[in-house]
């Protein structure tokens, strides 16, 4: 759908900023991207909201004066892009916004069937917004769009188990271990998906990984339930094998050895 007259637009906002109309680049300045970026991000905002978010070090008088002028600029070099209702800004409903998109797709990614929706795993992992941009709106995006990622990449991680399917399980972790290192949850399903496939060294490889990070960055043990989990994959092996035995070095198991070579 186009914006009445003015054509299609559409903005990128992941790993970069990017306007395009028709098809073609549109250059635009900085400070009206970020009146652009914004108002993506917010949806339909009060003026003095903008003004205040957009020039925080500014008196309001002379943040709304940033504004209009921003406004006027924009609204000269892209016609139909913006909707201006009394007190209230927001971009035309037309408007193609990326972020959008992904936000959809992370919802989705938690429902009944939705990892048919995330077929490619590393594009959800490798999500950034506006890499580079430092101010505290965008770093709010940043942390909630990153805490969207691990949610719906732990998810889907889950589905996957439930439904056999470990070595997408694994990989659906491990993505999101990549974003949250210490997020116990997809180490618990990584460590489960490795065992469900035989991969007992993999599995403990993960697990140490985690636990070393974890006692030196937090100071912390792991939970019980995944030192359990631990436990029960070793247990058995520890007793019925005749491989060398090594001890389990920073595994917080004791003196339970663990099987060298699995």
């Amino acid at each position: 759908m186009g914006n009445d007259d003015y054509g299609i637009f559409e903005l990128d906002l992941m790993r970069s900023w990017q306007l395009r109309q028709d098809g073609e680049v549109v250059h635009v300045a900085a400070r009206q991207q970020r009146l652009i970026a914004a108002l993506a991000v917010r949806g339909a905002s009060l003026r003095n909201f903008l003004a205040g978010m957009l020039w925080p070090e500014y008196p309001d008088d002379k943040a709304l004066e940033s504004l209009r002028v921003t406004v006027h600029l924009v609204t000269r070099q892209l016609p139909g892009l913006l909707v201006k209702d009394g007190a209230l800004l927001f971009l035309h409903s037309g408007v193609v916004v990326d972020l959008h998109k992904i936000r959809a797709v992370l919802k989705a990614a938690g429902l009944p069937g939705g990892d048919m929706v995330a077929a490619n795993l590393q594009e959800l992992r490798d999500l950034e917004f506006l890499p580079g941009w430092y101010e505290d709106w965008v770093l709010f995006e940043q942390g909630r769009l990153r805490h969207d990622q691990l949610r719906a990449l732990t998810l889907l991680a889950g589905g996957f188990s439930g439904r056999g399917d470990h070595g997408a399980a694994a990989e659906a972790a491990a993505a999101a271990l990549h974003i949250e290192p210490l997020y116990e949850s997809a180490v618990r399903f990584l460590v489960a998906a490795e065992l469900a496939q035989g991969n007992l060294a993999s599995a403990l490889v993960a697990y140490e990984k985690y636990h070393d990070q974890l006692l030196q960055d937090m100071g912390v043990e792991p939970s019980g339930a995944l030192k359990h989990l631990i436990s029960e994959a070793v247990k058995p092996h520890a007793h019925g094998a005749k491989d060398q035995l090594v001890p389990a070095w920073g595994s917080g198991l004791g003196q339970q050895p663990l099987l060298h070579n699995v």
